[in-house]
């Protein structure tokens, strides 16, 4: 199996989490992380605008072979909703214009995936990611958002290639 790279993005108006991760077998690798932070006093367009740049210029950087994003979920606060939905498809439009493949994935199964409990809380995923990419230290919570994402496509890319080959066995055998 030849190792692919895969970005995940924690979408937010005001921070954007993203990790690229290296995934040779069942080993992910660290290979980058951080948060893109847009100023809070500018117009939404702008801050949109930073989003969009900042994720294509880290494809740019980075060259992923596929993206993971972390699906929108209602909030109480409509406003807060929508204001998030505008900042994930910035990062979607980049990954897309790219030529990337996406993934999304609900926090809710990316927690799952990574803690081993749907309803983990932040410092879980933190711990989490810092144990399963064998890092020095936790990273912010976007960035480990991002991170976690990237690895819960990583095992599911993977759940789903060994159910494609267990099928095709099974075709063979009839």
């Amino acid at each position: 199996m030849t190792a692919i790279r895969l970005m995940g993005i924690d979408p937010g108006s005001r921070i954007t989490g993203y990790g690229i991760i290296d995934l040779d077998g069942p080993r992910a690798r660290h290979v980058a992380s951080g948060c893109i932070q847009t100023a809070s006093d500018r117009p939404a367009p702008e801050r949109l605008k930073t989003i969009f740049e900042a994720v294509a210029a880290l494809i740019e950087t980075y060259h992923p072979t596929e993206a993971a994003v972390e699906q929108v979920f209602m909030h109480r606060n409509p406003d807060s909703a929508i204001k998030l939905g505008q900042a994930r498809g910035a990062a979607l439009c980049a990954v897309v214009m790219a030529g990337l493949p996406v993934s999304e994935y609900a926090a809710r199964a990316i927690k799952q995936a990574v803690v081993g409990n749907g309803a983990a809380d932040k410092l879980q995923v933190q711990h989490m990611v810092k144990l399963l990419l064998d890092l020095s230290e936790a990273p912010p919570t976007d960035a480990a958002d991002a991170l976690a994402a990237a690895i819960c496509h990583g095992h599911t890319r993977q759940t789903r290639q060994r159910l494609g080959a267990a099928a095709a066995l099974a075709g063979r055998r009839r």
